[in-house]
């Protein structure tokens, strides 16, 4: 939880949309790192937080919950997640297959309109990794290849990997920030987007999964070395899945 010897921060918002305001809000504070694994959430306090009744904290919670970020506990509010290692490596698995398969899916219906968007995207998504805009690294990536699976039509697959992919941005976040490896995630996503606008249909789905792939091992020896100080020797990497023909 923050120091409560720091100045008080205000963080009431406006009413309409409560409590998805109130749930946007709380994310982005785990998000940040604001809230750190295993931090508990008081709904009392809370709601002195945001000048807000209860009943809107409840509900908000519950859509943290729903995403992966919280826990309820009984009597105890809420405790931010800790995702262990090997469900790590298993989101960044689930990534590797539904990704590819989006991917896949898309290439044959893919218009200039789209690659034009996904640039767009692209250009704003470096602009924040040069301006150390923190919180938008992960809606922008995501907004980037949401764009390129959206020709798909596959909208319950798409929804599931958006969820996959905010359980897994607080830990890309820590990555980015420690690494600052900013020049080969834009010099990765550069190459995606040229192998999709040259129709190189199985080299764009099978780099894809190599991108995804290398990016769970690094972010893997990032969090060990986060949580316990150094890598282990032993620790966990995804499985590596064969791309879809």
């Amino acid at each position: 939880m923050p120091d409560p010897a720091s100045p008080k921060l205000s963080y009431k918002i406006q009413r309409s949309g409560f409590p998805e305001a109130l749930a946007a809000s709380l994310q982005e504070r785990i998000l940040s790192g604001e809230f750190k694994e295993g931090d508990q959430l008081i709904q009392d306090a809370i709601a002195r937080e945001y000048e807000v009744s209860r009943m809107p904290v409840r509900e908000a919670l519950r859509q943290l919950e729903a995403a992966g970020l919280v826990k309820l506990r009984l009597h105890r509010g809420a405790v931010v997640t800790s995702v262990p290692t090997e469900q790590i490596a298993e989101l960044f698995h689930l990534r590797c297959l539904l990704e590819s398969d989006l991917l896949a899916a898309a290439l044959p219906k893919m218009q200039p309109a789209d690659l034009s968007a996904a640039n767009d995207l692209l250009l704003r998504l470096e602009l924040a990794y040069e301006q150390k805009a923190i919180g938008q690294w992960g809606p922008l990536n995501w907004a980037f290849h949401r764009r390129l699976y959206e020709p798909s039509g596959r909208i319950q697959t798409l929804q599931l990997v958006q969820s996959i992919n905010l359980q897994t941005e607080r830990y890309i976040r820590l990555q980015l920030t420690l690494t600052k490896s900013f020049a080969v995630a834009k010099a990765e996503h550069r190459k995606l987007l040229r192998l999709c606008a040259g129709r190189d249909h199985d080299s764009a789905v099978q780099y894809l999964v190599k991108h995804i792939d290398e990016a769970g091992r690094k972010l893997l020896r990032v969090i060990a070395d986060s949580r316990h100080g150094s890598a282990r020797p032993g620790e966990v990497a995804p499985p590596r899945p064969s791309a879809p023909p």
